[in-house]
């Protein structure tokens, strides 16, 4: 029986196959059959190919005992991979990767190999790579600055935008993550420094998020940061992750100020009302939730219209910008003070019980008063306390409302 008549008759359907098929004697390296492509690859016919050593297609092994040793590698794998060179009837290369398995049948060895003609692919791998450069010459250019970290050697490339940027020249800042990682704004690293290794888990699509990063005079810019994981090893851990850094110091201060104006008081520079009632409604959950107390004092200028009527209304500002100071150097670091509306101002105070908040509103009374300068003015202030006079912000505002209104009916100048 001769190697070809070992073949099954599904044979055929390789004919239709693009990629070159090869069943090769391992004890001699002669091909015993081949698909239509084994030979039309090449530019040979089929004689040319059949019973004719793989070594004479090849032109990256020669000679038999070089064929040996791959013989053995092959034996020793379930499949083995060659990328390497065949030689065309006019003369030129065909680079190809050949996947080869063995096997037996009807008592004899085989080797079956698939030959894959890669040149397309590795032109287009070429003009990828030439892209790459381009797209990142390109962008370093463009950009603000651009970052390549190369995770398993701990290297990180900061281009030299990105260190004009922060005030280096091109020789300085360190290539390691320290560099950046020490410039992180202490309030933003641990949120920064997560989402960064949330990406790095797996656990988001990509990184990105905007902080605060130190520059070399030690001014903080405000940067918007974005990368991507591009390479990991085998088991799926990351190599390699690129990004780019763009500065918005000037878009984000801006953003920040119309917050600012959004939330604050124009006149006393304190929040507003509904900033109030935000900070009011979060530590009220947080109190209720914790099992702590929280105190409201509701309090505002004494004859108010008088003052306006009798000294202006320019008077009357000044009059309620001193009156916020006072309230505001008059209370805890934790607590919030806010302009409610007109001459009404409102303190929330987290933690604290009624005997607690009293001896602060008291405080602040003592302090209007001391106020030298003309018109002479006075407040009145009413407090409620969470849990007794209530259990939402609408009772604890009411109580506080109407203890205020007593605090005047007795006289004014007091806290109810």
């Amino acid at each position: 029986m001769t190697h070809r008549s070992a073949l099954p008759e599904a044979a055929a359907l390789f004919d239709h196959m693009a990629d070159a098929v090869y069943l090769i004697d391992p004890a001699t390296s002669a091909i015993v059959w081949g698909n239509r492509a084994a030979w039309a690859m090449l530019g040979l016919s089929r004689e040319d190919v059949l019973d004719h050593s793989v070594l004479s297609l090849q032109m990256d092994v020669t000679g038999m005992p070089q064929w040996s040793e791959i013989a053995g590698v092959i034996r020793a794998q379930p499949c083995f991979t060659f990328v390497g060179r065949h030689r065309h009837a006019d003369g030129h290369e065909i680079h190809v990767e050949v996947n080869t398995t063995h096997f037996s049948l009807g008592g004899r060895e085989y080797f079956l190999s698939v030959a894959r003609d890669v040149r397309r692919r590795l032109a287009l791998e070429k003009d990828m790579q030439s892209r790459e450069s381009q797209l990142w010459f390109a962008l370093n250019e463009a950009a603000d600055g651009l970052w390549d970290w190369e995770i398993a050697t701990g290297q990180l490339f900061f281009s030299p935008q990105m260190k004009r940027m922060l005030g280096y020249s091109p020789d300085e800042m360190a290539g390691v993550l320290a560099t950046w990682s020490d410039a992180l704004h202490p309030d933003d690293r641990d949120r920064v420094m997560g989402i960064l290794q949330e990406h790095l888990d797996g656990k988001r699509g990509r990184y990105e998020a905007e902080y605060r990063l130190r520059n070399r005079n030690g001014r903080y810019l405000w940067v918007h940061d974005r990368g991507r994981v591009c390479e990991r090893d085998g088991r799926g851990a990351p190599t390699r992750a690129v990004g780019m850094l763009q500065d918005i110091t000037e878009r984000k201060e801006l953003q920040l100020r119309l917050e600012r104006l959004a939330s604050s008081d124009a006149l006393t520079g304190l929040p507003n009302r509904r900033q109030g009632e935000r900070f009011l409604e979060a530590e009220l959950e947080l109190c209720r939730r914790l099992g702590l107390p929280l105190g409201v004092c509701f309090f505002d200028v004494d004859h108010f219209k008088r003052v306006n009527d009798d000294f202006g209304h320019l008077v009357g500002d000044a009059v309620l910008k001193q009156v916020a100071e006072q309230a505001q150097v008059s209370i805890r670091r934790s607590d919030l003070v806010c302009r409610w509306g007109g001459e009404e101002f409102v303190i929330i105070s987290p933690n604290s019980n009624r005997a607690q908040l009293l001896q602060v509103a008291d405080k602040v009374r003592r302090a209007v008063m001391a106020l030298p300068d003309e018109p002479r003015v006075t407040v009145s202030l009413g407090v409620s306390a969470f849990p007794e006079d209530g259990d939402d912000i609408a009772a604890l505002l009411r109580v506080a409302d109407d203890a205020l209104y007593r605090a005047k009916a007795e006289g004014r100048n007091r806290v109810a």
